[in-house]
């Protein structure tokens, strides 16, 4: 019994050994062949792959006075992010209805597309407005500027008319905003920016 169990694991050791030399002998699987794609751009006369890389903002460290003024900014973080894309939307729908306009073929036409679109913003954008504070009304006023180049009142002026843009503009003065209040990136609305830049750039 003992001479056939050395046998037996003897038979057992040269099988593995013979089994692992055809493992290592046996050739691998050829690898998964993978396509890449990416921009070319030519340089003189070369063809090299072009690939954009996102923008990093780098700004000095900011250096609180107290907790109060660190909540105030972590504040406004939370405000940009809010506003921010609804003034990017804004500014898709003025993009888009400008263009529409110019196909349309007399006054009446772009007066009733301008009314159309205005019962839409209100449907659409009205349950979401409710939804902001004060501060965040106010700054979106400021984005809207920042991202179209335009006040807010002259952008309803420009598509609804004068009177409108009265009318809305002594409806915020009521709580006293205003829309004709003007985006200064490097002047009262720096921080803004600072946060807006990293925002876009995904940093925050």
């Amino acid at each position: 019994m003992i001479k056939r169990s050395h046998i037996v694991i003897f038979l057992l050791l040269l099988l593995g050994s013979v089994a692992g030399t055809y493992a290592q002998q046996k050739p691998a699987p050829p690898r998964e062949k993978r396509i890449f794609l990416t921009p070319m751009c030519v340089y003189q006369g070369d063809t090299i792959p072009y690939v954009k890389l996102p923008t990093v903002y780098i700004f000095k460290p900011l250096k609180f006075k107290n907790k109060r003024a660190e909540a105030k900014y972590y504040k406004l973080i939370r405000d940009v992010k809010k506003t921010l894309p609804i003034a990017k939307e804004i500014n898709g729908i003025i993009i888009e209805t400008y263009e529409f306009l110019q196909t349309l073929p007399n006054e009446k036409a772009r007066s009733r597309h301008i009314k159309a679109v205005e019962k839409g913003l209100k449907e659409q954008y009205t349950p979401r407005m409710k939804k902001l504070t004060f501060a965040q009304g106010k700054l979106l006023i400021k984005l809207v500027d920042r991202e179209n180049n335009q006040t807010s009142f002259q952008l309803v002026r420009a598509f609804m008319g004068p009177f409108k843009a009265g009318f809305y503009q002594a409806f915020a003065a009521l709580f006293g905003a205003s829309l004709k209040k003007q985006y200064d990136p490097t002047g009262e609305d720096a921080l803004v920016e600072r946060i807006v830049l990293m925002v876009e750039s995904g940093q925050l």
